[in-house]
């Protein structure tokens, strides 16, 4: 194993006095200082392969509390960076002493103004608060990175960011018309132009290096983002000290406020997708397609996107966006492609934005389930290089034995990718470095930037002097000893910094300590060393997709917690770091007895948003159940649970073994708090008679057609769901069994974390229904059950061929109409419908049956995304009530408080129909219902 570099700073080694500055801090600031395990945890990594443990965070209220934070770490010889949304690839976002987070209170915007078309904000500001501020005036802000939704302005300026319409509006310093900025010796500046906001003796270096600077930079390049922009000094060019700051990575000062220019957006934006045989051929026709004013040029190919679901014909693609028809006619006219598609609908358009802003995720994991990882991430040439550049990139991976899936900004010649190292062992960190040392030679042959985008960081500063030569780039270190002279902010950073192969966040998870393949995140790590799960949380790249801000965010359901409280910690990243610092044992040291996960997953509703909605498949609920399990394990362990794991996660055995007699309990007094439920929850009516038993009273000729799964919810909570089913599938003609024995998903045993009896229940299902099941489909009402087979019964008993066979044999209700019935015309019910999709459904199963079967009956309108916030279990525990109704009122109430007054409401989960009873009286059914009370007035 390699031995882990730590990296004190450059300024003391303030580790030492890491309790008298927290308390000097907190004296000195009005925000929030946190020297957690969790806080430092939380902090360690960004997007990038890097990994720096911090002293502690100070979230501050105001450019008062930063400049008094700066003041008590100058005095303490502490290093301090400045962090945004974390979504930095090159390691900037991460340091060894304090942490300002600049998102909890320093997001706000100022000021807008319309007629001067610009706006003041904060450096905490998510990019898109500020789009959508400016869009009803009809403007925008130019630069879109790919994670609009929680890249911060601040960070945006740090690191010269750009995204997909720079070809029509540029990179951030193009947009940026002043700062106000903080020096580390506590200097207040406001920089702009002719000179303003200079430190003392900046103007004087620049002047004395006047012939370099005029000639050290290459030429024709949009996507120079690498190194300081000095050239923004030169007097021919305004001496733009707000520019020459843009990309500085917070090496220079702390930014915080920012005047930024907003831009017209497009009067009827059209995309068009042009198909092209190959990346080189769509790489070769990008620059050419510049002169029709474009405002982007996105390229990707075939291995990106496999399926190519609902492009054009071609080996690759470029995704131009122009204002209005005429334009997209004459493009599609003066392109050389070989199909092209013209989409004019906004959700279209949207759909496929998708695609591409999901790959720097997808790309992740699209290499035949492998890993790929940042490290060369955004270079960029003059776009008419780009062709020639591509080509040979593609063949230099080939000699290194590497794969990855070039895409990005083509029009600018800037290229994403991620590549398939091995930084998990010795001789897999060389290769990466000798790799890393021969493109940045190649991309210096095509006179290109070795960042396009995203900044230099850790991950290739130690290149630059390739690109620029020693003398310019000992000229940013000068100028950085200008405006920093004690070195206290960012250390390490673009100037001065150590090797891009040390500091990696993979040191420790290496195969041999494993014990598991790196891929592979699912609950059959079980047993394994704490390792395992951190290699499976490695995969979490930081792109904080899951960091949506809520409530009524958007769509999808990663992740409801966050959502509700908008704190890392209760994120799908958040939770994701927490484990995989469990696992290297240096900051969280508890292993799996740590109260720090367990606090953080505590809030995890298990919903699986982040299974699907995460680019790169990080399964928090697969983690919660591992950790449950093994943080309550042994015979103290089981002692330790809480009471709900013993009465809700173990709630079919209950209902098995007393059936109605549970409701007489339920009404005792001090019953909610002997069962581990909060007060605030009304307990399900155990119904008079189970569906089984209504079941094996009637009487059916039918030969069966399929099993119908009699769930535990079903079964003993709502058999009115399971009768209406009954009802409606024979109505299609579809004869009905039930299994012989008793059969149990095993759900409330995992997302309890009691795994150990959730195999020995699942085996008895398997036991029971093997011998009778007959190949038949199994329909399963329930979405949260039908999930768990589908997906965790699988991946408990990876080792018995009838989980794998039960867990395909598994069907919607929706879904066993459409295959097995599909001839069926559904009763026409006519109506509208709110509710919402269950997170399950969505995370594992999908609706897609779902929607057509809701079309055909004639139900309109569609359901809300996001999780109910009941979530089984989680609802109903103790400290859990407000943040089950946030969950809620994320999407759930707000769409049926805006339904019409006739509409249906559709909620297949228990749960769901639970929350909806509980926090608004009324009633929600399952689609069997409405349809079963259609099929009755059709016979009637």
């Amino acid at each position: 194993m390699r031995r882990r570099t730590r990296d004190p700073g450059v300024v003391g080694r303030h580790r030492e006095h890491a309790s008298e500055l927290a308390a000097a801090l907190r004296s000195a600031v009005a925000g929030e200082v946190d020297f957690s395990v969790t806080a430092r945890a939380l902090t360690t990594m960004d997007a990038s392969n890097y990994r720096r443990v911090p002293a502690g965070t100070v979230a501050p209220r105001d450019a008062a509390d930063v400049v008094a934070a700066l003041e008590v770490c100058r005095a303490h010889g502490t290093p301090v960076v400045a962090r945004g949304g974390g979504t930095s690839i090159g390691g900037q976002a991460t340091g060894t002493g304090v942490v300002l987070d600049l998102t909890r209170h320093m997001g706000g915007i100022v000021s807008l103004d319309p007629e001067e078309r610009t706006a003041v904000v904060r450096p905490g500001l998510v990019l898109d608060r500020l789009r959508a501020a400016a869009r009803p005036y009809g403007l925008t802000f130019g630069p879109d990175p790919s994670t609009h939704g929680r890249c911060t302005l601040g960070g945006m300026i740090g690191n010269n960011a750009c995204g997909a319409h720079s070809v029509a509006w540029g990179t951030t310093a193009d947009n940026v018309r002043s700062l106000d900025v903080v020096t580390y010796r506590g200097a207040e500046l406001t920089l702009g132009r002719a000179g303003r906001g200079a430190p003392p003796g900046l103007r004087e270096l620049v002047e004395r290096h006047l012939a370099l600077l005029r000639t050290g930079y290459p030429a024709g390049l949009p996507r120079r983002i690498s190194g300081y922009a000095l050239d923004a000094l030169l007097p021919e060019r305004g001496v733009d000290v707000v520019r020459s700051f843009c990309g500085s990575e917070g090496t220079l000062g702390v930014v915080t406020e920012a005047t930024v220019r907003l831009v017209p957006l497009p009067a009827e934006p059209v995309l068009v997708v042009l198909g092209y045989a190959d990346e080189s051929a769509a790489a070769d026709a990008a620059p050419g397609l510049l002169e029709h004013g474009p405002l982007t040029v996105e390229g990707m190919a075939l291995d990106l996107v496999p399926d190519a679901v609902g492009l054009p014909r071609g080996g690759a693609w470029l995704f131009v966006e122009v204002d209005g028809e005429g334009a997209a006619r004459r493009l599609v006219r003066a392109a050389d492609a070989v199909d092209a598609a013209v989409v004019r609908d906004p959700a279209g358009q949207r759909a496929l934005w998708r695609i591409r802003e999901d790959a720097a995720g997808t790309a992740t994991r699209a290499l035949g389930g492998g890993e790929a990882w940042p490290g060369w991430e955004d270079c960029a040439v003059p776009p008419a290089r780009l062709g020639a550049y591509l080509r040979e990139f593609r063949s230099l991976l080939a000699d290194f034995g590497l794969r990855g899936v070039p895409y990005g900004h083509f029009g600018d010649g800037c290229v994403h990718v991620r590549i398939d190292f091995d930084l998990w062992t010795e001789e897999g960190v060389r290769h990466f470095r000798r790799f890393s040392e021969a493109v940045a030679d190649l991309v210096v042959a095509h006179g290109g930037s070795l960042s396009g985008e995203h900044g230099d960081g850790r991950a290739r500063a130690e290149l630059l002097p390739r690109m620029y030569g020693e003398e310019l780039v000992g000229l940013f270190g000068a100028v950085k000893d200008v405006w920093d002279p004690d070195g206290g902010l960012n250390p390490g950073t673009l100037v001065r910094p150590g090797r891009l192969d040390e500091g990696l966040r993979f040191e420790g998870l290496g195969t041999a300590d494993a014990g598991a393949p790196a891929a592979g995140p699912g609950l059959a790590l079980a047993g394994l060393p704490v390792t395992a799960v951190g290699r499976a949380a490695a995969r979490c790249v930081g792109v904080a997709k899951c960091r949506v801000e809520g409530p009524g965010s958007g769509p999808g359901v990663m992740c409801p917690s966050y959502r509700a409280t908008g704190e890392e910690r209760h994120s799908t990243r958040g939770r994701a770091r927490l484990l995989h610092e469990m696992a290297l044992g240096e900051v969280v040291t508890g292993g799996w007895r740590s109260e720090e996960v367990r606090e953080a997953l505590d809030l995890c509703l298990s919903c699986k948003g982040c299974r699907s909605d995460c680019p790169v498949g990080v399964d928090v609920a697969a983690y919660k159940a591992e950790f449950l399990d093994r943080h309550y394990a042994g015979p103290l362990g089981l002692l330790r649970r809480p009471r709900s794991h013993w009465t809700m996660g173990r709630l079919p055995r209950w209902l098995d073994l007393f059936g109605r007699g549970l409701n007489a309990a339920t009404r005792l007094p001090f019953a909610a708090r002997l069962a581990g439920v909060t007060p605030e929850r009304t307990m399900p009516e155990v119904a008079a008679a189970s569906f089984t038993s209504w079941f094996a009273e009637r009487a059916s000729d039918r030969p069966p057609a399929l099993t119908l799964w009699p769930d535990t919810f079903t079964d003993h909570l709502s058999p009115e769901v399971g009768r209406a089913a009954v009802r409606v599938l024979e109505d299609a003609g579809l004869g009905v069994r039930l299994p012989e024995g008793r059969v149990c998903c095993g759900l409330t045993y995992v997302s309890t974390g009691q795994l150990g009896a959730a195999r020995r229940v699942m085996r008895r299902t398997l036991d029971a229904l093997d011998p009778s099941g007959g190949g038949l489909p199994v329909v399963v009402l329930e979405p949260s059950c039908a999930a768990t087979l589908r997906t965790d019964l699988p991946e408990l008993l990876p080792d018995d061929p009838r989980a794998a066979r039960l867990a395909a044999s598994v069907r919607t209700f929706a879904e066993a109409l459409e295959e097995l019935a599909p001839d069926w015309d559904p009763p026409r019910v006519d109506r509208p419908v709110t509710g919402q999709t269950h997170c399950h459904q969505h995370a594992v199963l999908g609706d897609a049956a779902d929607r057509r079967l809701r079309a055909r009956a004639g139900l309109t309108g569609g359901l809300a995304g996001g999780c109910c916030g009941l979530a089984g279990n989680f609802g109903f525990e103790p400290g859990h009530y407000e943040v089950s109704v946030a969950c809620a009122e994320d999407q759930l109430l707000p769409a049926l408080r805006d339904a019409p007054p006739d509409a249906a409401v559709l909620a297949d989960g228990f749960s769901c129909r639970t929350q909806i009873a509980d926090l608004t009286g009324g009633r929600g059914q399952h689609v069997a219902e409405l349809l079963a009370e259609a099929v009755d007035r059709a016979a009637r």
